[in-house]
C-alpha cells in the first residue's frame, strides 16, 4: 500500500494521527469515525495557482461515500439544526478548477459551526491566510485545521438516531488552525489559532496560541516531520499578524 505521506504534497511536513486518511485530489482529511467529521484537514492554499482559470462556488454539499455509512454525516443531520455546514478546507482556497472546488463540499470536510462564528471571524481568518499566501516572498502556505472537543464540557449533537445507522454529529467546542508558511529563502514560520465555536469579537491575533499547547488539546503532533529548532512559532505578533 502506498504511503500517503510520500505521495500527497500537503503531508510533506507531517500530520496528526487519525482513524482514517482520506486522500483527495487537492487536500487530505484525517477522519474521525467516532465524531463523524474530520479530526483534521490539511491543505496547500491553491497549490495550482499557476493556472489562470477561476471556478464558481459549487455548493454541492454531499456525504462522502468513501466512509462507511454508519460513520459518516448526512445532510439531514444539519437540517433545522441552527448550525452551518462549516468548511474546514475553505471553498475559496480551492477556486481554480470546478472539481477542486467541488471536493471541498464533501461533508467529510465539514463540522457544525455557529453561524456567527462561521460567517464572521472564521471567514476573516481564512481571508487573512489567503492574504499571507499572496505575498510575493511566500512560496507555499500549509494549513492544518482541527475541530476541538474539551473534555471538561458537555458535548451536544445535531441530527438524531432515527435510522439504524444514526446520524448524530457532535458539535465542536472550538477550532484550531495551524498555518505553516515557507518563504523564498526556505524559512518556515508558524502561527496557530484557537477559537471557540461562538461569536467572537476580538482581533485575530488575540486568538494566537502556542502550537505545543494546541497539539496537547487535539492529541497529536502537527508538523512532525520538521525538527523543532527549524521552525519559528509566532505566538506573539505586532498588529500585522504575518509580519514576514
Amino acid at each position: 500500500m502506498n504511503d500517503p505521506f510520500q505521495i500527497q504534497p500537503e503531508l510533506r511536513y507531517g500530520a496528526p494521527v487519525c482513524d482514517e486518511i482520506l486522500t483527495g485530489r487537492y487536500f487530505t482529511i484525517g477522519y474521525s469515525w467516532y465524531f463523524r467529521q474530520p479530526k483534521w484537514t490539511l491543505e496547500i492554499i491553491n497549490r495550482n495557482k499557476y493556472l489562470l482559470s477561476e471556478a464558481e462556488r459549487m455548493n454541492n454539499f454531499r456525504a462522502d461515500t468513501r466512509i462507511p455509512r454508519r460513520f459518516r454525516a448526512g445532510l439531514k443531520a444539519y437540517e433545522g439544526s441552527g448550525y452551518d455546514r462549516g468548511h474546514l478546507v475553505a471553498s475559496a482556497n480551492n477556486d481554480i478548477l470546478k472539481i477542486q472546488n467541488s471536493e471541498t463540499f464533501l461533508l467529510s470536510n465539514m463540522s457544525p459551526q455557529k453561524p456567527d462564528f462561521n460567517r464572521r471571524i472564521w471567514r476573516d481568518l481564512e481571508e487573512a491566510i489567503r492574504k499571507l499566501n499572496k505575498q510575493d516572498n511566500i512560496l507555499e502556505t500549509y494549513v492544518l485545521t482541527c475541530p476541538v472537543f474539551y473534555f471538561d464540557r458537555k458535548i451536544k449533537t445535531i441530527g438524531n438516531d432515527e435510522n439504524e445507522y444514526g446520524i448524530d454529529v457532535p458539535i465542536p467546542h472550538a477550532f484550531i488552525k495551524s498555518i505553516l508558511a515557507e518563504d523564498d529563502k526556505g524559512r518556515l514560520k508558524l502561527w496557530t489559532f484557537e477559537m471557540e465555536n461562538k461569536k467572537l469579537d476580538k482581533k485575530l491575533e488575540d486568538y494566537l496560541v502556542v502550537t505545543y499547547d494546541a497539539e496537547q488539546i487535539v492529541g497529536g503532533i502537527f508538523w512532525g516531520r520538521i525538527n523543532g529548532g527549524d521552525i519559528h512559532d509566532q505566538k506573539k505578533t505586532p498588529i500585522d499578524i504575518w509580519n514576514y
